[in-house]
């Protein structure tokens, strides 16, 4: 891992989620912050992006499903990145209106307008933006680590299953004490 071609890309770590699981919530910001920390003290770019709407929901279309639901939530209007994460102000925030942190997003360019190939992915939920993000990436040609860790799912299976399977064949799956490691 080359620090100036790498990007952690915290994905979805943002006030309205990890609301909605507050039992685990404190150990993912943990975590999470973490591994932020250890990339910032590398040298290792950090990217965070976060799922947001106008109000309305003016970017939601009615044959989007997973938008509607969203919409119905009535979330991701007036959140913010979890503070907790100690966003820096050279830090880009992502905005996107999709499951994948790519879609619609000026996401890769501007990783590739900083020469970065390789990407550490943490998020909420694995069955969303990590899946969604993940895939793309792999697409994209970027070498890719997922952080276990810090990604969470609230159907704990389905989560693990991924990180067996769609992930490990994607990814090289790290826990945070391997990433942690990796950028010591």
């Amino acid at each position: 891992m080359v620090p100036a071609q790498t990007a952690l890309v915290v994905m979805h770590y943002q006030t309205d989620i990890l609301a909605l699981f507050p039992s685990v919530a404190p150990t993912l910001l943990s975590n999470t912050r973490k591994l932020c920390d250890a990339a910032r003290a590398k040298g290792v770019s950090v990217y965070f992006a976060k799922i947001h709407f106008g109000p309305g929901y003016p970017e939601v279309s009615p044959l989007n499903r997973n938008g509607q639901g969203i919409k119905q939530l009535g979330l991701f209007v007036d959140d913010q990145i979890s503070p907790e994460l100690g966003q820096q102000a050279t830090e880009p925030l992502i905005i996107a209106h999709r499951a994948s942190v790519f879609f619609g997003t000026d996401l890769q360019v501007r990783l590739s307008a900083q020469g970065i190939d390789t990407l550490l992915m943490v998020g909420i939920a694995s069955t969303g933006v990590v899946l969604s993000s993940v895939a793309y990436a792999s697409d994209a040609d970027f070498r890719l680590f997922t952080v276990k860790d810090c990604c969470y799912d609230p159907d704990q299976v389905v989560h693990d299953h991924l990180f067996s399977t769609a992930f490990d064949s994607r990814t090289t799956v790290l826990s945070l004490a391997d990433a942690l490691l990796l950028l010591g």
